[in-house]
């Protein structure tokens, strides 16, 4: 009996020291961050013991109670990637967890070039910049980044022609010269840097783009006048080793981007992206006997390399090809009719190349080199009117970064050269002995430029800058700016105030579509001056977390530009030529702008976009309103995950106000204004495992095209050579029983694409 007591008492022991040490329990605590800023309202998840919490509004959590041993905590916030992380609590007291999560949809945090031309964080640029990721443009694909930006609001992609569908980028309702296109940072300059620029890119390779809207002149000199966008490329170290989004639609088109990542032994890291687009499919839905979209067939090489030197001084350098065969008109057409007037077509080759780089010097100080340059070739015959021509940029700035104190300096300078030649009135000379004869250009804009930041505390900065630039043909320009932010102390409340000037060196490079159809002559009343501006705008960012996890961003701008020296092209005056000049009054474009971003944590989130805008210019005391320019647009994106199944909804949208059209008689039957439109999609995307992801949907799900509202589009497709057309003897169009409202062959009459109701299909495949 005293045994079995001793060994009673003995297990009894075990027993209550085992319970004892099975009731230590630790704390664990820390702080969830992205990029270093707090993340409020994170999720925070232990599936082993079915316990999660949600950190407070500055991101701190804490796990009271947790039972020494091993678990996987599960970190997830809206607008970040969700995060796995494994702990061992071996110790009875509290142990410090700190989390770091990846940006995800939120651009908050982002890292932005374009304002100040050095990388910062989104929330500390003094200059708004918007950033749309590579996610955003996935909730509706499209063949180039040029259709991509219909769903950003103020930004819309303006068709030229309804014949040849080219286009240009209108920000805030400015045209397409006014806005200037970069590729890393680099300027693609060129007057079809935002056809061209913007096509052709792998879409796989975007990292994400970024917008300023407003003169960025004083960075980046002519061209950025109503603002800029940037393409921002991924960086070869940080990509995936392959990737391919291949998808084609029932109108026939096929769309096709290639990306690669390799390395050149210890010293390289390289990209390598491929994009093919093909649509070879004859439609008329309008039944006007032309094809309703272009025939392309369009290829793009891009290779991007990143070197790794001393010191992880920069080293970047990149290049691509573009070459594309366009072709829109008769249905009857092919390439035995190019340039003769038996059936009308616009038929152009286009071959391109730019190359860019960035080099930081071995100095001790911040020194980077930046370059860029490209060809142009284009061949093109617009019914019998043949357009050839060559275009060649060379753009290099060197600047200098230096923080002192509380001053951060930035000296540079840059050259830029452009030589230009085509078979247009836009260069050719005159004199007794030789007559007219063809003079090519050549331009050099030498130019200086100094910014500094001077960030006074955490809450308020002051960017001032001043550039000077001289021209060869039309001589000195200055455009100084002025930016101002102030930030609350938890960075959720942001005002900027912008003043600035820029400038616009006229270059008529097919910029009006409508000077080379054939349809009307161009003519220059005298030698084109640059155009100035001023801009004033003032931004508003708010952004706000409930305790339920939602996410609620506001951002909101209010802006003007007065244009002096305007250049206008006038095609009221006479319906058979395009008039340019140097406006001798001014213009304005004024105008709201609101966006709204909310994300919920079950999984919806939705974005919304609206601008109300005035543009216009006022001559000898008459106000006219700006053509092809809506007073109000709006842009939606609504997404939902169904988690459990892999499925993501997304439904993208714009809508549009009238705008005012031109018309080429008073008896033109066509509406002078387009009616309300509004382009809507509906997308379904389905995740796999091992990288695989398949997608599908509707696109203009509304079937709108501009024909529903018209008698017709193009103007006299039956008689494209005007051969029964009679003049009176100023040269105005009679009206006869064969013509009776009075008109000639015109496509200009364009607001928006008159591609129909179609379905897609796709899949991605990415291979870490």
């Amino acid at each position: 009996m005293k045994h079995i007591s001793i060994v009673l008492m003995v297990i009894s022991s075990l027993l209550l020291l085992g319970n004892k040490l099975s009731a230590q329990t630790a704390t664990l605590q820390g702080r969830i961050t992205a990029q270093k800023n707090p993340v409020p309202y994170a999720n925070i998840s232990i599936g082993e013991i079915n316990r999660s919490v949600m950190a407070d509004s500055l991101g701190y959590y804490q796990i009271k109670e947790l039972p020494l041993g091993l678990y996987r905590l599960s970190v997830s916030a809206v607008n970040h990637e969700k995060i796995v992380s494994t702990v061992q609590l071996s110790v009875v007291g509290t142990k410090e967890l700190n989390i770091e999560l990846l940006a995800g949809t939120s651009t908050l945090h982002e890292v932005v070039v374009s304002g100040t031309l050095k990388e910062v964080s989104r929330l500390d640029s003094p200059v708004p910049v918007e950033v749309y990721t590579a996610k955003f443009f996935k909730r509706n694909p499209t063949p180039t980044v040029f259709e991509a930006l219909q769903n950003i609001n103020g930004v819309r992609p303006q068709l030229n022609c309804n014949v040849c569908n080219t286009g240009d980028i209108h920000i805030n309702g400015l045209e397409g010269p006014y806005t200037m296109v970069l590729i890393d940072g680099m300027p693609i300059v060129s007057g079809l840097s935002t056809v061209y620029g913007l096509s052709g890119i792998p879409q796989s390779l975007i990292d994400r783009v970024e917008i300023v809207k407003g003169p960025a002149s004083t960075l980046y000199g002519s061209e950025a006048v109503g603002g800029l966008i940037n393409v921002v490329t991924k960086k070869p170290e940080s990509s995936p080793s392959f990737g391919a989004d291949v998808f084609g639609t029932t109108w026939g088109e096929l769309n096709a981007d290639l990306a690669s990542r390799f390395k050149l032994g210890q010293h390289a890291n390289a990209l390598l992206g491929l994009n093919y687009f093909n649509y070879q499919q004859r439609m008329d839905n309008n039944a006007d006997n032309f094809t309703d979209m272009t025939l392309q067939n369009r290829i793009a090489l891009f290779n991007k390399w990143n070197f790794n030197r001393k010191d992880n001084r920069l080293f970047s350098l990149a290049a691509r090809y573009v070459y594309e065969d366009r072709w829109g008109g008769d249905v009857r057409w092919n390439k035995t009719f190019r340039g003769g007037d038996s059936l009308y077509a616009e038929s152009i080759y286009t071959s391109r190349w730019e190359t860019f780089g960035t080099y930081q010097l071995p100095l001790k100080e911040q020194v980077f080199f930046r370059l860029s340059a490209n060809g142009h070739h284009q061949n093109s015959v617009y019914g019998t009117m043949p357009y050839l021509a060559k275009q060649y940029i060379a753009f290099g700035q060197l600047n200098w970064n230096k923080q002192l104190g509380k001053n951060d300096l930035m000296f540079g300078t840059s050259l830029r050269y452009t030589y230009f030649d085509d078979n247009t009135p836009a260069t050719s000379g005159y004199n007794l002995v030789r007559g007219v004869y063809n003079q090519a250009s050549h331009t050099y804009l030498p130019g200086l430029f100094v910014q500094d930041e001077l960030r006074f505390n955490t809450q308020n900065s002051l960017l001032m800058g001043l550039r000077y630039d001289y021209n060869s043909i039309h001589g000195n320009i200055f455009s100084p700016r002025v930016n101002y932010k102030w930030s609350s102390k938890d960075q959720n409340s942001i005002v900027r105030l912008s003043i600035g000037n820029g400038y616009r060196v006229a270059n008529v490079f097919t910029e009006d579509h409508a000077a080379l159809t054939g349809a009307r002559e161009l003519e220059f009343v005298k030698a084109l001056q640059p155009e100035t501006s001023w801009n004033g705008s003032v931004n508003f960012v708010k952004n706000s977390y409930l305790k339920d996890g939602t996410a609620i961003g506001i951002d909101a701008t209010a802006f003007y530009t007065y244009f002096t020296n305007k250049i206008i092209a006038d095609y009221d005056s006479n319906p058979n030529k395009i008039i340019y000049d140097n406006l001798s009054g001014y213009a304005i474009s004024k105008g709201l702008s609101l966006n709204i971003d909310l994300a919920f944590y079950q999984g919806l989130r939705m974005m919304v976009g609206a601008t109300l805008m005035n543009v216009y210019h006022v001559e000898q005391q008459q106000k006219t309103r700006q053509l092809f320019t809506e007073r109000f647009m709006g842009v939606w994106s609504l997404g939902y995950t169904i988690k459990n199944l892999g499925i993501t909804v997304d439904y993208t949208g714009n809508l549009y106000s009238p705008m005012r059209l031109p018309l080429l008689s008073n008896l033109d039957p066509r509406r002078a204004y387009s009616p309300w439109w509004s382009i809507q999609n509906i997308q379904l995307t389905k995740q796999f495992k091992k990288g695989f992801e398949l997608y599908g949907g509707v696109k203009n799900l509304l079937n709108w095209t501009p024909n529903k509202s018209n008698p017709f589009i193009i103007a006299r497709t039956n008689d494209p050579f005007d051969k029964h057309v009679q003049f009176d003897g100023n040269g105005q169009v009679l009206a006869t029983p064969d013509n009776p409202y009075a008109l000639t062959f015109d496509p200009t009459y364009v607001y928006g694409p008159n591609q129909g109701i179609r379905v897609f299909l796709g899949l991605r495949y990415v291979l870490q």
